[in-house]
Parts: C-alpha cells; sequence; structure tokens
C-alpha cells in the first residue's frame, strides 16, 4: 500500500469518523444514564417497544437494526428487571415481548439525565450536525414516528 493511500484512508474515512462521532456520543449517553442501572441501547430499545407495542424480538432489530444477539442479550436484562414481560414463547425461544408499567416508569425516571445528554449531544454536533443525523437516519428508514 502506497503512503498515499494510506493518506486517502486517514483523511478522508467516513467510516472512522462515524464510529468515532457513534462512540462519543454512547459514551455521553451512558454516563448520564449510569446511575440508572441501564445503557442508551437499553432505553432505545424500552422506547422502540413502547412505541411499537408488543411484538417479537426481531421486530425491535429491525426497527433498531441490531443484530439478534444484541437484542436478546439486552431483552434478558430488561426481563430481569421487570421492565419487559414475555408475551408468548414456545422451544425457539420468546415470541414476544412487550413493555411493562415498570418499564414505562423506568423510561421516564431517565429522562432528567437522557434530556440532559440530549443537550449536550446537540451542543457537540451543532445544529448542522444534528440536522445531517436526522436525515441520513430518515433517509436509511429511521422513521420513530411511525
Amino acid at each position: 500500500m502506497s503512503t498515499s493511500s494510506i493518506d486517502e484512508i486517514v483523511r478522508d474515512c467516513l467510516a472512522v469518523r462515524v464510529r468515532l462521532i457513534g462512540r462519543a456520543l454512547t459514551s455521553l449517553y451512558d454516563g448520564a444514564l449510569d446511575g440508572h442501572g441501564l445503557t442508551i441501547a437499553q432505553v432505545n430499545l424500552l422506547a422502540a417497544l413502547g412505541k411499537v407495542g408488543p411484538c417479537p424480538p426481531s421486530k425491535l432489530g429491525d426497527v433498531l437494526q441490531l443484530e439478534r444477539s444484541t437484542v436478546s442479550r439486552n431483552l434478558n436484562l430488561l426481563l430481569n428487571h421487570d421492565w419487559i414481560e414475555v408475551l408468548s414463547s414456545d422451544a425457539k425461544g420468546i415470541r414476544e415481548v412487550a413493555l411493562t408499567r415498570a418499564g414505562r416508569a423506568k423510561i421516564e425516571s431517565v429522562m432528567p439525565e437522557w434530556r440532559q445528554a440530549q443537550q449536550q449531544a446537540a451542543r457537540l454536533l451543532g445544529t448542522t450536525g444534528v440536522n445531517a443525523v436526522q436525515g441520513v437516519a430518515s433517509n436509511m428508514g429511521y422513521a420513530p414516528g411511525a
């Protein structure tokens, strides 16, 4: 590989920049939520389940673009805290889950810290960055209002 190829990757790679931004934002939100015993990924799973309603775990994975193993690992933690419940299962595993009253209460309890992290993230990204992130996510099919 030539030095110019290395320079081009270091100078231009969008993937490394998106991953850097993602790690920084995840750390910011996770730090804000630390006292609540859950991560931003788990808060978003709870919120997605609250929005979508009772559904198979695979639907949550589709909505949030998560791998099956990631959804399963996080759902188990949420189940252990009674923030979600299994509505049906079979020999192959969980067929449908739902947000519980305790899960809704958990979402409400994290809101002050989530809002603070949201404001910090918006300052970090700036208005142009926030609009760009929302636009790209929308173009990729993330439609939170749907």
